[in-house]
């Protein structure tokens, strides 16, 4: 009997490797992808596995961001309380550790020249799983009673130490029938998981407001385009989107002609709202896109189209709205190549582009493909999904025969580069 529980023990303790992460969100890096102070940039939170402790934050930075350090403030919703630091925006940050108290709800506000961003998220730990709890006490319960066994035989009688080998018996067949069974149950959610709410069906789209600040911009005046969004049954503001391709909310903001093009993150500055400050240097039509997620709800594209007024009020300067030719940018070594050469509707079509050495992954992708029809009413987001190298590749059915504008984008040290051209695709053939 003995040697059969040796035996069942040392079986149970090889089986029992480290158990995987039930919820990859705990201890995860959280990554937010936004435009301000006329730049693009990435705050990276780190997974944090003890709390209290260090909570680690890094600004990625994929232009120059003008001013000093970005001023980083992490609050509790919980209880109120707040922790400040400070982060120098780098291609390759140092991250500064803020120690934060509790798990759950926290707000980060990020400020750089005069905006301000307060980004929602929650501080993970994971407990473990409860089934390592019964593991790892039923073998150390089990080790203590056959000890407790082995001594009591050799100075006692055999009953009791009969006993208390059938009680180690028990204890490792139900670590054992633990270790079987613990992958088919539930995972337990982390400390400071939110409750879990089911929703039949879902959650519906946000309502969704795009809107300009002033209403008509000048040329060459900053303005802000506004994404205001609300839950149509309770009036209430939308303040529960996903983090998707590493942000809150991605806008594409283009002249009717194509040849102002800006790929943006608004802040949060707001339960429901969301701001990103633009100029724009010509007069006429615009058209903005955003594209967003809503928890439990699923993806959906907000738009707008505004003008752009024939007064000139700027000085020339491009500021943060820099304009875009339809020509390739200096920076694309060559015109991208398509096959067919002349897309067909319907049809799947590759984009090659030729990169510079040095790409690096923005938005989790090695590169971004913007299509967008000439009277604004379709847009198409592609990613390119391959690892980083000189060839990027994108892959694209469009949906109707006609021109389309578009724009190949990728990151290099300092600079996002974008790459805009048009493609005339024809009808297929029945």
């Amino acid at each position: 009997m003995i040697r059969a529980l040796c035996l069942a023990a040392l079986l149970v303790l090889a089986m029992a490797a480290p158990a995987a992460a039930h919820n990859v969100t705990a201890g995860a890096d959280l990554r937010f992808a936004q435009t301000i102070a006329g730049a693009e940039v990435t705050v990276v939170i780190k997974g944090t596995s003890r709390v209290p402790g260090p909570l680690r934050i890094g600004v990625i930075a994929y232009e120059p961001v003008a001013g000093p350090a970005v001023a980083l403030e992490v609050r509790s919703v919980e209880d109120g309380r707040t922790v400040t630091g400070t982060a120098r925006a780098a291609a390759d940050p140092a991250y500064t550790a803020l120690r934060v108290e509790r798990t759950g709800p926290h707000e980060l506000k990020l400020s750089a020249g005069d905006e301000v961003a307060v980004l929602p998220f929650r501080v993970l730990v994971d407990r473990g799983s409860p089934g390592d709890f019964l593991i790892y006490g039923g073998l150390f319960v089990a080790a203590l009673l056959l000890v407790g066994g082995l001594l009591t035989g050799a100075l006692t009688r055999p009953g009791p130490a009969m006993g208390l080998a059938a009680v180690s018996a028990a204890g490792v067949t139900v670590a054992a029938m633990v270790i079987v069974f613990e992958p088919q149950l539930p995972p337990a959610p982390p400390d400071g998981a939110a409750p879990a709410v089911t929703t039949a069906g879902g959650r519906p789209y946000a309502q969704a407001r795009v809107a300009t600040e002033p209403a008509r911009p000048a040329a060459g005046e900053e303005f802000t385009l506004r994404i205001d969004l609300v839950d149509g049954s309770t009036g209430r503001p939308v303040d529960d989107l996903v983090v998707h391709h590493e942000a809150l909310a991605h806008a594409i903001v283009t002249s009717e002609d194509g040849r102002f093009f800006r790929h943006v993150h608004p802040l949060r500055t707001a339960p429901g709202r969301l701001e990103v400050r633009l100029r724009a240097d010509r007069p006429g039509r615009y058209f903005a896109h955003a594209e967003l997620e809503r928890e439990d709800s699923g993806g959906q594209l907000a738009t707008t189209s505004f003008e752009i007024g024939t007064e000139e009020i700027g000085t020339g300067e491009t500021g943060t709205g820099g304009e875009v030719t339809t020509s390739t940018s200096p920076d694309v070594e060559a015109a991208p190549v398509l096959r067919p050469a002349v897309p067909v509707a319907g049809r799947p079509a590759t984009i090659e582009l030729t990169a510079p050495a040095g790409v690096r992954p923005w938005l989790g992708m090695t590169g971004h493909l913007i299509v967008r029809d000439q009277d604004g009413s379709f847009l198409g987001h592609i990613h390119e999904m391959g690892t980083p190298g000189p060839r990027l590749r994108f892959t694209f059915s469009f949906p109707e025969p006609g021109r389309y504008l578009a724009w190949a984008q990728y990151a290099v040290s300092g600079r996002i580069v974008t790459a805009p051209f048009t493609v005339d695709v024809t009808e297929g053939g029945r």
